[in-house]
């Protein structure tokens, strides 16, 4: 089921950003005169069509759903009859070849920013950057860092949530040095801080864990809120307002452990003793096992006492103005467009690990996880994925859209189009370039299934 429900959001998050993607080329095709014969989303044999329009486009649907075109008019491709010459792509201005073209991977980017603001104007749960214990001899302890601390603004700019301080300092690594950081300490007070960037590793899994940031930990106390009647505990005789004590005979003090326990029992007996309206209480539970990304874990079927002091101190939303929300979308899809080229731009040189290329295994992968997590995450995925897509489609590699801009940009230069021979060569190299970076992306999906 997990993997069915990875595949689907694999599939939405896809067709939608195709979808978006040759919308693009389509409606500024027509906007400039250009005759659409086909709007496909997938390559190859189609498996629904239906032609609408009074020019006939064929929309379909077609076998393999990575990725999408859209054919037009062009006599370099086929006969195109005297009457209808001028609405042939060839035909076309090599401004207006450019606009046509350029517009795929602009309206990925406009989904992106639309994305960006339902979410900021909706809100986004996340929680404050503040610290738990601070490793020895990291770079946080180092700069002086306490527990307790919470983080109020990286590099002059404010964070919120933890998502906020991973962003920004992993845009500041890049540059290794030193960044300013103020907080406000246990008892109110705002202390600057300098953290030292020059020895960050961006390709670890643990970025921030590796700086020394370690985000405090929630506690709860084991206190039993919710019991499933048919479930282990229910049977078993557990009921709303237990605490629990002790788990086969190893005493607990938070919510925490007891679902560390819980989980890892399976099929065991497991003892409880639990504290009722002040006398113990002794009841004997097995918990039944269940599927969860992946791995066999064990449930019995109770919710945890939340308290709304705790959530307040550690959780928070971030909200804005419809106005505001927009102009954040703006400078967060910006800003995320230049980082995505700068990055690739490191690995180019060599700088940053080419590791980080994830092909479709790790997109399917985090667009099933995204989903899991709920709408705000998987909008949140889509907007980022829809980013990629936009900023890749530019990079100038024959075979893209960034490929065609830079053939327009040679003939606006020249005068004249390159000759056929030429873009043939282009075609071929980009081709090449284009498998090589999918046979890479593919092994380091492999390679990180293998070695998790």
């Amino acid at each position: 089921m997990n993997i069915l429900y990875t595949l689907a959001a694999f599939a939405i998050a896809l067709g939608i950003l195709i979808v978006i993607h040759e919308l693009g080329h389509y409606l500024v095709a027509r906007a400039c005169g250009v005759k659409v014969l086909r709007f496909s989303v997938g390559f190859g044999k189609p498996l629904f069509s239906r032609r609408i329009g009074s020019d006939r486009t064929e929309w379909s649907i077609a076998a393999f759903p990575i990725g999408g075109y859209v054919k037009m008019l062009d006599e370099r491709e086929g006969e195109v009859s005297p009457g209808e010459a001028h609405r042939a792509f060839n035909r076309q201005t090599v401004y207006r070849r450019s606009a046509i073209v350029l517009a795929g991977p602009a309206f990925n980017l406009v989904l992106a920013v639309l994305l960006y603001w339902v979410l900021f104007v909706h809100g986004i749960p996340g929680m404050k950057p503040v610290l738990g214990p601070i490793k020895p001899d990291s770079a946080v302890a180092q700069a002086g860092f306490r527990e307790g601390d919470e983080l109020l603004d990286i590099d002059h700019r404010k964070v919120k949530t933890w998502d906020d301080v991973r962003w920004i300092l992993i845009q500041q690594a890049v540059k290794k040095a030193a960044i300013d950081i103020s907080a406000r300490d246990t008892e109110g007070r705002i202390v600057p801080y300098k953290l030292d960037l020059s020895h960050a590793n961006i390709d670890s899994k643990d970025f921030l864990s590796d700086l020394g940031f370690e985000r405090v930990q929630f506690f709860l106390p084991p206190v039993i809120d919710e019991v499933t009647k048919d479930g282990p505990a229910g049977r078993a005789g557990v009921a709303a307002g237990d605490r629990i004590v002790a788990l086969n005979g190893e005493p607990v003090k938070s919510w925490a452990e007891v679902a560390a326990f819980i989980r890892k029992n399976g099929s065991v007996p497991v003892r409880m003793e639990i504290e009722r309206n002040g006398a113990p209480v002794a009841v004997n539970i097995i918990p039944e096992l269940a599927t969860e990304n992946g791995q066999r874990i064990g449930r019995i079927g109770i919710a945890a006492k939340i308290d709304q002091g705790e959530m307040d101190r550690l959780f928070t939303e971030v909200r804005y103005s419809p106005l505001e929300a927009f102009i954040r979308a703006f400078d967060k899809t910006w800003e995320t467009s230049g980082f995505t080229l700068k990055m690739l731009g490191e690995m180019f040189l060599g700088k940053i690990s080419m590791r980080n290329i994830g092909g479709p295994i790790t997109i399917a992968d985090y667009a099933g996880q995204s989903a899991r997590m709920g709408a705000v995450a998987y909008l949140n995925f889509l907007a980022l994925i829809s980013i990629s897509l936009g900023v890749l489609n530019l990079l100038p590699v024959p075979v893209l859209d960034g490929g065609h801009l830079m053939y327009y940009m040679a003939e606006i230069v020249r005068g004249r189009p390159l000759s056929d021979r030429a873009m043939e060569i282009g075609q071929q190299m980009g081709m090449f370039l284009l498998f090589s970076l999918m046979a890479l992306a593919i092994y380091n999906d492999l390679h990180r299934l293998i070695t998790g």
